[in-house]
């Protein structure tokens, strides 16, 4: 080795003769199990750096996706008791409008058979005396505008009347005065005659006096005129009374007639009050018979729409049911359906509307790699529709889920409530990221948008421009 000798020593001899030598030798299995665990470790080394799909885990049930597909339940909205099932089994499929069930009543206010024909009698009846009362408004009515025609026509009678008595007192005033004038000439010629007769005896001239008789005529002519002044005096006096009673008349007829005005509108109120309180009256047993009527139909219990009887939550003939109290559970047929799935608080913001989904259904076996969906077998295709603004049960948060249309489509034998696990797709990262992130209890990466979302994304963006627009 350090070239002191020039002889040459065969090394694989040496170890051949030498048993130590050969112990220290290598086994051939070692080496092939350092081979493979070489391979093995480079294999999983590579692994790490393989995609990885991140993705949020939840539970939940097959429901519906719109509340009226959803499991209901039928109420009663009457108290009442059974009196026949015209469902014979449970499942039993009904359409909408068929009677499920029929009940009579169990108040003593609705026991008469003839409710509804009394109710209808009342009401004619009320009718006939609400159309009584408007003709009698409608004649007090005409009996108020006669009367006030009436109080028109006397009172413009006892006005002309008053204005004939002042004519004529205007009329016997004047002959009043004229007589009185008439008097006063008579009174001279009288006195002038006296006069006259009185120089005739004295033994004067006769020239130019009167004789006796023309004495006697102006005398007869002086009583005559006194008289008539006298007469003319009752007349004017007759005449101012005459006045008094115009004008007392037209005093009693404004009484009268206001009277009878009065009354008669004191009639036409009373009329029109009880008017007001039938019709108030008619429209309360309107409302009872609308009432009893749709209390009627409310004893048969309707399906609200196509569906299943998935149980009758009372049984037998003569039970009492009361208002609002369940008695049949229906399923609505041919429902859309879909998956509410719960997620934790923590995931709720890495989830959109329109992520994929990948969907375990309890009954049908599957073998599910949640990393690669692309190499699972028996899960099924879906995409988030919905996720709730508020949590749930457990603090959790509702995330609806409906089947993808671009894959494949789920059972039809899948029933409301079967049990279902769901993993909702997020971004692809290394096998190591996901592995880190675990250890240290990291929330999944949403560094990049998932594919899909960004249109979604962009056109909510381009509505809210347009909206602010």
């Amino acid at each position: 080795m350090l070239h002191i000798s020039n002889e040459r020593i065969n090394a694989q001899d040496v170890e051949k003769k030498v048993y130590a030598l050969n112990t220290l030798n290598t086994p051939r299995s070692s080496r092939v199990l350092a081979y493979w665990l070489i391979g093995i470790f480079g294999f999983f080394f590579l692994c790490l750096f393989l995609p990885w799909q991140q993705n949020v885990e939840g539970t939940g049930f097959v429901s519906a996706f719109t509340p009226k597909d959803r499991p209901q339940t039928v109420q009663s909205a009457i108290a009442g008791r059974i009196e026949k099932w015209n469902i014979l089994q449970e499942g039993q499929r009904v359409k909408k409008g068929d009677t499920i069930l029929v009940m009579s009543e169990i108040k003593d206010e609705y026991f008469d058979p003839q409710l509804v024909t009394r109710l209808q009698e009342q009401i004619q009846a009320k009718q006939d005396g609400i159309v009584a009362t408007e003709t009698k408004i409608s004649a007090l009515n005409d009996n108020i505008s006669a009367l006030q025609s009436g109080l028109r026509f006397k009172l413009e009678q006892a006005r002309n009347k008053l204005e004939q008595a002042r004519n004529k007192l205007a009329m016997d005033s004047a002959e009043y005065v004229a007589e009185t004038i008439n008097l006063q000439i008579a009174e001279r010629q009288l006195q002038a005659g006296q006069r006259q007769l009185a120089k005739k005896d004295g033994g004067d001239n006769d020239v130019g006096l009167i004789s006796l008789v023309d004495y006697e005529r102006r005398k007869a002519k002086f009583q005559e005129t006194k008289a008539k002044l006298i007469s003319l005096q009752n007349k004017v006096a007759v005449s101012r009374n005459d006045i008094i009673n115009a004008r007392i008349e037209l005093s009693s007829i404004n009484a009268e007639y206001a009277k009878e005005i009065a009354k008669a509108q004191s009639d036409r109120s009373s009329a029109v009050s009880y008017l007001a309180d039938a019709e108030g009256e008619l429209a309360k047993q309107r409302n009872k018979l609308s009432s009893v009527e749709v209390r009627v139909t409310n004893r048969s219990i309707i399906a609200p729409q196509d569906g299943f009887i998935v149980k009758a939550l009372k049984a037998g003939v003569g039970e009492t049911v009361k208002e609002g109290e369940a008695i049949a559970t229906i399923q609505p047929d041919m429902p859309q359906k879909a998956v509410e799935m719960y997620v934790k608080a923590m995931d709720v913001p890495l989830l959109q509307n329109n992520r994929i989904v990948r969907v375990e259904f309890d009954g049908w076996p599957a073998l599910q790699f949640s990393g690669w969906p692309s190499v699972s077998v028996g899960t099924f295709a879906g995409r988030v529709a919905n996720i709730d603004y508020v949590n749930s049960k457990d603090g959790k948060y509702r995330v609806l889920v409906i089947p993808d249309p671009n894959e494949e489509q789920w059972p039809e034998q899948l029933r409301m409530g079967s049990g279902v696990r769901g993993f909702i797709m997020l971004n692809d990262v290394p096998v190591w990221w996901e592995i880190w992130r675990q250890l240290n209890g990291f929330p999944p990466s949403l560094q990049t948008p998932t594919p899909g979302l960004e249109d979604s994304s962009d056109k909510s963006k381009e509505e809210g421009k347009d909206a602010k627009k």
